[in-house]
């Protein structure tokens, strides 16, 4: 299967193709709205400003796995999300990640890039500190580690990067000018 074949819940019961983002470069996030890296919202929304224009999508998944961060039903979470960071990218259902429960597209992205570390610094030293109480084994799986975990599809469909929630959001914008 392509990332194309894979479909998420939106709010409204409905179900959003990823055929809808054929031909265009899409950061695809595991979104929450208690989370340290909440703010990330106020970059991601920028660079759908700058460059949707010439093809980039962003597909917000609010999840609640981590800690709780996304309570709230999906009205409350856009609505927060609209109001604080006015963001204009579509917003889908409130969603697993990873477990039984995770979305199939989930299974689709991980599989294609692995968890490959947090990188350098205090904000990666802290989030290893706390995995290693939640999972001693977490380095060694592919499983979504924490909120806003990203993955940049290129325009042929293809997972060409993946960036956890410690990342620099100018090394996302620059893999996804790199792409448009």
């Amino acid at each position: 299967m392509s990332f194309y074949d894979y479909s998420v819940p939106t709010p409204k019961d409905g179900d959003f193709s990823m055929k809808n983002y054929e031909g265009k470069v899409v950061l695809v996030v595991n979104t929450a709205t208690g989370c340290g890296f909440t703010p990330h919202y106020k970059p991601i929304e920028a660079m759908y400003e700058n460059y949707h224009d010439q093809g980039f999508e962003v597909l917000d998944i609010p999840c609640n796995q981590f800690a709780g961060q996304t309570p709230g039903s999906d009205e409350e979470v856009h609505e927060f999300c609209t109001l604080k960071y006015h963001t204009q990218f579509p917003q889908m259902k409130k969603s697993d990640v990873n477990g039984e429960n995770a979305l199939p597209l989930y299974g689709f992205l991980k599989s294609q890039k692995g968890f490959e570390g947090f990188g350098k610094g205090p904000m990666a030293m802290m989030m290893g500190a706390t995995l290693k109480k939640i999972d001693k084994d977490y380095k060694n799986n592919p499983d979504i580690k924490w909120n806003f975990t990203k993955f940049l599809v290129n325009r042929q469909g293809e997972v060409v990067a993946r960036f956890e929630p410690t990342a620099s959001m100018d090394d996302v914008e620059k893999a996804v000018k790199a792409l448009l």
